[in-house]
């Protein structure tokens, strides 16, 4: 879910920007502040703030500073009348700006490149698996995985240096797990940025330990692998 605020002092703007961007990405939470007071004082991380220059009280500009100290990543697009105040912006890094009075066609190009943006930040963002274990839940990174193991009724989730098992079924846990994870066995899945060798039966970790690799395969193994390898993912060892 894309986290976005729209701060202006001018309702009409505020509701222009807002219900336009809501047509576009129904699924996003989207918050609407009349000054920047009340924007820092919602206290919430955003992905993306639209920002008045000027304002009554704490200028944009103030404002934008203050959520850049807390929140080094966040995406600024300042609003303004003013073309001269254009070069500041640049000073606190923001995406873009855009000029009152706002055109559709600017804003629909400047939020489709925005959006780009926040997708491509948030993929490199820790993915998280919730599991539930005997008597607690847990998040656990997906990159620190290195390997599942089907028990029976449980499955034993193999991070370095620690064994947890989870009562719920491989297939789900496949299903959940991003594409990085491979079904390489009916009792093993793996993660293939953990791979450093692999034979026609097995498949060596980074740690040492190896898994096996059913016969029938290797030849979709080998594909999905490389396929991996070429699409950026990069075994650690």
């Amino acid at each position: 879910m894309i986290e976005i605020a729209v701060c202006d002092d001018e309702v009409i703007i505020r509701e222009q920007i807002g219900q336009f961007i809501k047509k576009r990405v129904p699924d996003c939470n989207i918050g609407l502040y009349a000054t920047g007071e009340e924007l820092l004082a919602a206290g919430k991380i955003f992905d993306l703030v639209f920002l008045d220059i000027q304002m009554e009280g704490i200028s944009g500009m103030e404002t934008a500073r203050v959520l850049r100290q807390k929140q080094e990543e966040i995406l600024l697009i300042f609003i303004t009348g003013l073309r001269e105040y254009v070069f500041e912006a640049f000073d606190v890094s923001a995406f873009h700006y855009l000029l009152k009075p706002i055109e559709d066609e600017k804003l629909e190009d400047v939020l489709k490149r925005v959006l780009a943006e926040v997708e491509k930040r948030k993929g490199r963002e820790k993915k998280q698996l919730l599991v539930k274990t005997r008597n607690r839940s847990m998040n656990l990174d997906e990159n620190a995985i290195l390997y599942l193991e089907s028990r029976g009724k449980k499955v034993e989730i193999h991070i370095l240096g620690e064994t947890i098992e989870v009562y719920v079924s491989m297939n789900k846990l496949e299903e959940r797990l991003g594409e990085s994870f491979y079904r390489c066995h009916r009792g093993y899945l793996v993660n293939m940025a953990h791979i450093v060798e692999y034979r026609t039966d097995r498949i060596r970790l980074n740690n040492g330990e190896e898994v096996y690799l059913a016969k029938e395969k290797y030849q979709s193994f080998v594909k999905t692998y490389m396929r991996y390898l070429q699409n950026g993912g990069m075994s650690h060892g």
